[in-house]
């Protein structure tokens, strides 16, 4: 049995480079850059009203105005303002030639005579200028970059409709078990729903990889064979839920030998998620989860999605923030790091939310996320500072 740490480090090290596709920019989001982006324009590519208002010259404010345009935004204006003279003008307009400043709506008054009035003590310049933003040649976004809505905009403005990113890995979804049924069915006797495969994918979704569901494989060896011969010629990970503790049917991990998988290790000092099994095959990545729920969620998250972004060539930093425990909490076996989901309250404060071992999936629904308990450590007392990695 090794330590997370070292699982963490085998994982990490396993991993390989997916590759570049090209696809359109607005289905990039969550993606990772593989070029630059650089803008064809600049930004903004004309002098723009920022308020409603005039465009006029600063010089004549203390003079009636005569209006000689309106100009809407997305219209060129026509006139340029002389001494004596303004143009009304809308936000993101372009400013005519001639005025240096826009003064607003607000601080105007309109005489019977129809010229416009300036009322304001103070007047700013409500112009943003050419290229004061991006300029034409400016880098925009950077290779390497994780997509976000922003970033989607930002291509958008500078006409990058179609984007190098890197490729998504393909990953396998395999559950193990006679006792497993979907969801859309009635257990038995002695069976269960399968949750593991469905909450996966889910997993997988927030990550932008490309999940295939491969269904139940049944306690048999040869059929189980068959299944996870085909996912890993198919996909580059390939996780398996079940069948790989100790008893008579857990097979998985002799299974996955003889499917050409080498084994880098099999038991991980963490509670829940002790029977983690990892492996590497010359087409996939294999990871054999537990089949208790909270142990095959926690498990992806702290091993399987950091790998899937670093095989996007993305160092994933999951958010992690301090808090007060609000109560104490105790443990009996300390042989392994504890993994406690936590709920952080109005106040700031974290509490351990109810959790019955690593079967009670409903206790990840109330929680806000964990608290790692090292090694040789039985409690935490209320009113210490710890560290939560968001869920």
């Amino acid at each position: 049995m090794i330590t997370f740490e070292e699982a963490f480090r085998i994982v990490m090290n396993s991993s390989f480079n997916t590759g570049i596709e090209v696809i359109s920019f607005d289905e990039s989001l969550g993606r990772v850059l593989a070029e630059k982006i650089i803008s064809d324009m600049d930004m903004p590519p004309f002098n723009k009203a920022s308020v409603d208002g005039f465009a006029c010259r600063r010089s004549d404010l203390n003079t009636e105005l005569e209006i000689i345009e309106t100009i809407p935004a997305g219209k060129w204006p026509e006139k340029s303002p002389r001494a004596g003279e303004c143009s009304r003008i809308m936000t993101g307009a372009a400013v005519p030639a001639g005025a240096d400043c826009v003064v607003m709506v607000e601080d105007t008054e309109i005489l019977p005579s129809g010229r416009m009035k300036f009322k304001g003590s103070f007047v700013k310049e409500n112009i943003a200028h050419r290229g004061e933003d991006i300029k034409k040649g400016d880098i925009v976004l950077k290779s390497g970059k994780l997509i976000k809505p922003q970033d989607i905009a930002v291509m958008a403005s500078v006409g990058k409709t179609k984007v190098r990113v890197s490729r998504a890995p393909r990953i396998a979804v395999i559950s193990s078990g006679d006792e497993l049924v979907e969801p859309m069915n009635i257990p038995g006797i002695s069976e269960i729903r399968n949750s593991n495969a469905f909450q996966l994918m889910a997993q997988m979704d927030s990550t932008r990889a490309s999940g295939k569901y491969y269904g139940i494989a049944r306690d048999e060896e040869q059929e189980t064979f068959k299944i996870i011969s085909r996912a890993i010629s198919e996909n580059d990970i390939v996780l398996i839920t079940g069948g790989v503790s100790m008893g008579d049917f857990d097979f998985i991990p002799q299974v996955l030998v003889n499917a050409g998988v080498k084994i880098l290790f099999s038991r991980v000092a963490v509670q829940p998620g002790k029977p983690t099994t990892f492996g590497i095959h010359e087409k996939a990545i294999v990871f054999g989860l537990p089949g208790n729920p909270v142990s095959s969620f926690l498990q992806f998250e702290l091993l399987v999605k950091p790998l899937i972004y670093k095989m996007m060539d993305y160092d994933l930093k999951p958010s992690v923030s301090e808090h007060v425990m609000v109560e104490k909490f105790t443990r009996r076996d300390d042989e392994r790091m504890a993994l406690v989901p936590v709920k952080i309250l109005d106040d700031g404060g974290a509490i351990p939310v109810e959790f019955h071992g690593s079967g009670h999936l409903s206790s990840l629904s109330g929680a806000d996320g964990i608290i790692f308990v090292p090694i040789g450590v039985k409690f935490i007392d209320k009113g210490v500072k710890v560290n939560v990695r968001q869920i």
